[in-house]
């Protein structure tokens, strides 16, 4: 996967992109990184890329032409169509199906806003998707995209060491992820489940399961809406919702 981002402030992005997963998924070749600052795109001496919004109002607006350029360079130098990614607070609520569909991608493009916000063009005639990470404003698009990025490559073929991980995690599913316990097996009096130490595989299979189930029925019932249960499932939601009485 080629990933380029278009910001003002491609310096943000160095430490992230040289840690932990994103540093081995480079390495591993799963994944290229540029970095380009779309003021270099400008057509003005100053290397203005921003200007008053027409009909007045507070704030500078994104000017078109030095990221419709931008767009236009990396497009050209690419072998495959790439997604123009929008980072931006109008968007579409970023979900781990989204960064399912991003990672079967060749080509991603991110542009990561500043001011008060892009020129509508860019919006109706540039982009592919826009993407919100939540219902709150940050000062740029920058985070917003090391966000995505992260979600999307560690999804990558041979990037995470164990290739069943992002299977299990949490949304992945449609459930949130079971518990995990790790050695020792009981630290100051607290202990790690009996069916984890058991060797049953079985059975550690279906308390899991049952676990997942009962943490999304806790702390996000709002997934159940969407998610088709089976027969087992549906009586242990039965039993808890009786015991909750």
């Amino acid at each position: 996967m080629k990933i380029d981002v278009l910001t003002l402030f491609p310096t943000m992005f160095t430490g992230v992109f040289n840690e932990s997963i994103l540093k081995r998924a480079q390495e591993k070749g799963a994944v290229t990184f540029q970095l380009v600052n779309f003021r270099e795109f400008a057509d003005n001496k100053h290397q203005t890329v921003d200007d008053y919004p027409y009909g007045g109002g507070a704030g500078m607006v994104l000017k078109p032409q030095p990221i419709f350029d931008a767009v236009d360079h990396l497009t050209k130098q690419s072998d495959h169509r790439p997604r123009i990614i929008l980072l931006c607070p109008q968007g579409e609520r970023y979900t781990q199906k989204k960064a399912e569909e991003l990672a079967k991608e060749q080509h991603i493009i991110f542009i990561c806003g500043h001011y008060e916000g892009y020129d509508e063009r860019i919006r109706e005639h540039l982009v592919t998707d826009e993407i919100s990470i939540g219902d709150y404003v940050l000062t740029g698009g920058e985070l917003a995209a090391m966000v995505v990025i992260d979600s999307v490559v560690r999804l990558l073929p041979g990037v995470l060491g164990n290739e069943h991980s992002p299977v299990h995690d949490s949304y992945s599913s449609g459930l949130l992820e079971h518990p995990h316990y790790t050695r020792p097996a009981d630290f100051r009096g607290m202990k790690v489940p009996d069916v984890l130490l058991s060797g049953n595989h079985r059975l550690i299979e279906e308390w899991r399961q049952k676990q997942s189930l009962r943490r999304t029925w806790l702390r996000r019932p709002d997934l159940l809406e969407t998610y088709e249960l089976t027969e087992q499932q549906k009586k242990w939601i039965e039993q808890w919702e009786k015991n909750k009485r």
